[in-house]
């Protein structure tokens, strides 16, 4: 067991962040921090997803010197889910400050549960 561990240290490490993300998002109230860990979690699918793509000896897929043999370069595809999602989690953060800024002018707090309570009072 602990060998793997030291072999599979980077899915390990993003399997740590995943966690920390996941318990900031489900156990904080503010929504900037929940936005924090939201990003964590990101970040840490990105780590493992580029852990996993990642082949020792080999070198990224752009034909040099003639080498045209497969075992020689590692999968694209892991790298491009990467900057893919990378993108995607640029906007939905933007996206998520931008409704969180509207929630501040509008209920003057950024704690979930008094807006929640200041909206049961309104009625909604």
């Amino acid at each position: 067991m602990g060998s793997n561990l030291f072999i599979n240290y980077g899915e390990a490490v993003a399997m740590l962040l995943f966690g920390i993300g996941f318990g900031n998002l489900l156990l904080q109230p503010n929504l900037i921090k929940k936005i924090i860990g939201l990003n964590i979690m990101d970040t840490a699918v990105y780590l493992f997803l580029a852990e996993k793509g990642y082949i020792a000896g080999r070198v990224a897929p752009i034909v040099a010197n003639g080498v045209q043999d497969v075992e020689a370069y590692i999968n694209p595809i892991p790298s491009g889910l990467v900057l893919t999602g990378i993108v995607v989690s640029v906007s939905v953060s933007a996206l998520m400050l931008a409704l969180t800024i509207r929630l501040y002018r509008r209920y003057h707090t950024l704690d979930l549960d008094e807006i929640s309570r200041q909206l049961k009072k309104e009625g909604l």
